[in-house]
């Protein structure tokens, strides 16, 4: 398909750079089948599902992945060097997207601070670089002495990260370090939402899905049959997937709480919509024509034009009714992206 029918014009006063306060106060529009739209709060969510739904959350956590430093050659000058890690390798090993990486070669030496240094290893197809990181302390101690929270390029690049963003960039469920962008989605829910959901009967269950750099990252492409998803690493416990056969065998849904649980939830599943255990890789990339097999539903923030999360959720709900959704946003200034508003998205049965 081509790309450019996901393009929509947003004006810039709508990306949100900060998020609402409670998180929960946030706006949300629900999206049910063909219904009309209709304008709630994330705080309504208990009275918008069915008793016995299940909302699946990514328990990923983000980690302080945004590293500046040095590139040190014997004989040259030094050079400024950005780096976004976004995929981990092994325990010292990294993927990551360089900044002014024209003046990195193998081999050379990037001094980041608090005594923090890595190794240019390999560049790699895409562009990107394998970073060692040098010593024998834990990468993770690294990245807390070194290393910004990585927040996203249409917010950093109007304001730069702070304290507040340690906090506001992750979510009540962040558990597992190692995603270089926060399942935003998930930012919305507090303790008191959590407790009223409960209370409703409506269950939940979690997953791990690393999510790297990559989702920023535009489709340069003309058509969606050329571009290429960077992989990220994912987790679906098995007594996890077996409560979730188990809920849709008796009728119940499984709504998905972020792209990012109902990509690996659809990665995990096969041909007759059983949920398989997983642990590994998956670059799965959703557009329209995809048969959903595991998922009911997806709660999710309002996405970049031409992005492939824009092409995923109009697989879910049809590309002409997703233009619809983004029209009717745009006009009752919701905020977009990763601090703004929500959408609960319910296709026909």
């Amino acid at each position: 398909m081509r790309v450019d029918l996901f393009d929509f014009e947003l004006p810039q006063e709508r990306i949100a750079l900060r998020p609402v306060s409670p998180r929960d106060s946030a706006k949300m529009l629900v999206v049910d089948g063909d219904r009309p739209f209709a304008d709630r709060h994330v705080h309504d969510l208990p009275a918008l599902l069915r008793e016995g739904d299940i909302l699946v959350f990514n328990d990923t956590r983000v980690i302080p992945a945004q590293l500046e430093g040095e590139r040190i050659r014997e004989g040259a000058s030094g050079a400024a060097i950005g780096a976004t890690l976004h995929k981990r390798i092994d325990a010292r090993r990294w993927q990551a997207f360089v900044r002014n990486a024209k003046r990195l070669r193998l081999g050379d030496r990037i001094v980041f601070p608090a005594g923090v240094s890595a190794i240019a290893e390999a560049r790699l197809e895409d562009g990107s670089w394998t970073l060692a990181f040098e010593g024998d302390e834990p990468v993770e101690s690294l990245l807390a002495r070194a290393g910004a929270m990585p927040l996203p390029p249409y917010i950093a690049g109007k304001r730069a990260a702070d304290e507040r963003d340690a906090l506001d960039y992750q979510t009540l469920f962040a558990d597992k370090p190692g995603a270089v962008a926060a399942p935003t989605a998930a930012l919305h829910f507090t303790p008191e939402l959590m407790a009223r959901l409960g209370g409703a009967g409506i269950a939940t269950e979690t997953l791990t899905l690393h999510v790297g750099a990559g989702t920023f990252l535009p489709v340069k492409a003309d058509d969606t049959s050329e571009h290429k998803m960077h992989a990220e690493w994912g987790e679906i416990a098995p007594d996890a997937a077996e409560r979730l056969n188990a809920a849709r065998a008796e009728g119940r849904r499984v709504i998905a709480v972020g792209t990012t649980s109902l990509r690996l939830l659809e990665s995990a599943a096969g041909e007759d919509g059983t949920i398989q255990p997983f642990s590994g890789d998956t670059d799965i990339f959703i557009t329209p024509g995809y048969r959903f097999r595991a998922v009911d539903g997806l709660m999710t923030n309002f996405h970049l034009p031409k992005s492939t999360l824009m092409m995923l959720v109009s697989a879910l709900m049809g590309r002409e009714r997703m233009m619809e959704v983004y029209a009717h946003a745009i006009a009752g200034e919701y905020r977009f992206y990763s601090y703004g508003d929500s959408s609960l998205l319910l296709p026909a049965s």
